[in-house]
């Protein structure tokens, strides 16, 4: 293999369909593909290496006879419960200059753990719903915390993916079993009071807004016939692309300041527009999937790491 490619590092566990998006927009805009490496090589314990040569830093995958120093490096993919593994490398990477805008570890980590997420929205004035950090919390404190947000939470993760161990909470009962179920798996969590986010046919609504660079470049409505459900595209929820002029500009403005306030340079941002807006949280790695005009994310993610060149 040779030197200087563009490589695509993504987890390829994933079926997502975020890479297959990514490397078609790659060689759309160079008429090449791009190096795919699997992100999972590069955690701590994992069997790839990463040695700096004359002065940049050369990928080797010895068990799939792969050596390559990228020019541009992009990641994507690389799930929640991983990334600690993985700052490492993204250190090194910065470290020695790699074009990338997947090298930031503490801007991941900060949009990664939700404990952070809402400390540094609430450091920033990004509005969002009022949040208790729950670890390892006994019973009455749990109840303290429940009572204080009015006994209509929503219970996630403080590391999740996919709306994945979300629930809606609003009785006693609930909230025990989700305290048990936390507890047996080892997680911390919050509770947030409910936006009340629902539209004029009673489901759930909310926007994903894909923020590059310091401007909003693809809206997504979300909608969830389920209440109790997270408005969540991997939790049933109805995904309808839009054009981002179809928004209002306030919420653009405001999805735009929730990415500056985590570090990111780049992100997809989940909020609502009911009852005065609300942030939720801003993800690292948006899903680019069929349903997502490539011109409208993947597309210009790609441009923005061949302009740094």
């Amino acid at each position: 293999m040779s030197d200087r490619e563009i490589v695509l590092m993504t987890d390829h566990s994933s079926t997502e369909g975020s890479r297959a998006a990514l490397a078609a927009a790659v060689e759309f805009l160079t008429g090449r593909p791009p190096v795919l490496v699997d992100a999972r090589h590069f955690l701590t314990d994992g069997s790839g290496r990463a040695r700096v040569v004359d002065h940049a830093v050369r990928l080797e995958v010895p068990s799939e006879d792969l050596v390559v120093t990228p020019s541009i490096l992009l990641v994507y993919e690389v799930q929640p419960p991983e990334r600690r593994r993985f700052e490492p490398f993204q250190r090194l990477m910065t470290r020695h200059g790699t074009v990338s805008l997947g090298t930031d570890a503490d801007a991941w980590r900060t949009a990664t753990d939700k404990n952070l997420t809402t400390a540094r929205f609430a450091l920033h004035g990004i509005p969002h719903m009022e949040t208790v950090t729950l670890t390892r919390p006994s019973v009455d404190a749990a109840a303290a915390a429940f009572d204080r947000l009015g006994r209509d939470v929503w219970a996630r993760p403080a590391l999740g993916t996919c709306g994945d161990d979300v629930r809606h909470i609003t009785t006693y009962e609930q909230l025990f079993q989700a305290l048990a179920h936390f507890a047996d798996t080892g997680q911390d969590w919050l509770i947030s009071r409910d936006a009340r986010n629902f539209d004029a046919a009673g489901q759930r609504h909310q926007f994903r807004v894909s923020v590059l660079d310091g401007r909003a470049v693809q809206a997504c409505e979300h909608v969830q016939a389920r209440p109790d459900a997270p408005c969540n595209e991997a939790q049933g929820a109805a995904c309808t692309p839009m054009p981002v002029d179809d928004l209002p500009v306030d919420l653009c403005e405001l999805a735009v300041a929730a990415t500056k306030a985590v570090g990111l340079r780049f992100g997809g941002v989940d909020l609502a527009v009911e009852n005065g807006g609300a942030v939720f949280e801003v993800n690292v790695h948006p899903m680019l999937g069929a349903a997502h005009p490539a011109e409208s994310v993947a597309v210009p993610y790609v441009e923005a790491h061949l302009a740094m060149l």
